[in-house]
């Protein structure tokens, strides 16, 4: 019988996540495994096997995030014996629930958990991040890459078939749909009192940009990868990467989007004059 996720559970991930001597987190293969229901450890090696080949792929050193390790167990009898073990970094989880098997609930939530996690993680990284002042400038930042990986969304897309602009718009809205607990573009703009004119976008705060940052990379990624084809079939695409989004962001005890308040047009912002140095005495 496949296993609930419930609050209680949530983060389940989190759960078993590990700190090493020197403060990086890793997960242990074999939990990982357990906790994406697979019988035995044997059956799992498969998936590790094609997220090692996905990591080499991805011009990455297999080492930096598979490191094989030996693990003491006890036996019976007070005797113990050494099994092998992986520690997985984050981006190796992620990589791993990539290629586990989808139809299982855990995985589905996984893939949407560590995509999340890993893309926020990149994103702290950035030096161009994390020398960020304060809330505008964050949200100037995720407002730009929102931005530059809508194209790549658009591109994507319009080899799945989605070509012509109203139809865009429907696969946009399919998104906003998941994401947002059923509202469209319209419902949004109603819900948040956004006039038309308006772009949903502008009045996002950090927190929300980076939820449709995060709806938007996955769902170009989803159908790149899985070589979507059809309208149809790419609108529901959008919708339950969307979802995802929206269930792991409940799992984590956040905010839902359309709670979020709007705020002032990040156009605004972009006005409002930087500070010069003062001149030396």
């Amino acid at each position: 019988m496949t296993k609930k996720i419930t609050a209680v559970q949530s983060p389940v991930f989190e759960q078993i996540k590990k700190i090493d001597e020197n403060g990086n987190e890793y997960w242990r293969a074999r939990e990982l495994g357990k906790i994406l229901e697979y019988s035995e450890y044997r059956h799992f090696k498969s998936a590790i096997e094609k997220a090692k080949e996905a990591c080499l792929n991805s011009n990455q050193k297999i080492q930096d995030h598979f490191e094989e390790v030996l693990d003491m167990v006890l036996i019976g009898s007070g005797a113990k014996r050494n099994i092998d073990n992986i520690k997985l970094s984050r981006y190796a989880c992620y990589l791993v629930v990539q290629n586990a098997d989808p139809a299982k609930e855990v995985v589905a939530l996984g893939q949407t958990y560590f995509a999340i996690q890993t893309r926020l993680q990149e994103i702290q990284k950035l030096d161009a991040y994390q020398n960020l002042d304060g809330e505008d400038e964050k949200r100037m930042f995720l407002r730009k890459e929102l931005s530059q990986h809508n194209k790549y969304l658009a591109s994507t897309a319009k080899v799945a078939g989605v070509i012509d602009p109203i139809d865009y718009a429907i696969f946009q809205n399919f998104g906003y749909k998941g994401l947002y607990g059923g509202l469209d573009a319209k419902g949004i703009h109603n819900n948040k009192n956004l006039t038309n004119s308006q772009n949903i976008l502008d009045h996002m705060g950090s927190i929300e940009l980076a939820a449709n940052l995060f709806r938007t990379t996955q769902a170009e990624d989803k159908l790149r990868r899985e070589n979507i084809k059809g309208k149809e079939l790419a609108n529901t695409t959008h919708f339950e990467v969307g979802k995802k989004v929206r269930k792991t962001i409940k799992e984590l005890g956040g905010a839902m989007p359309e709670t979020l308040p709007s705020v002032t047009s990040i156009k605004q912002l972009n006005k409002k004059p930087k500070n010069k140095p003062k001149p030396m005495k």
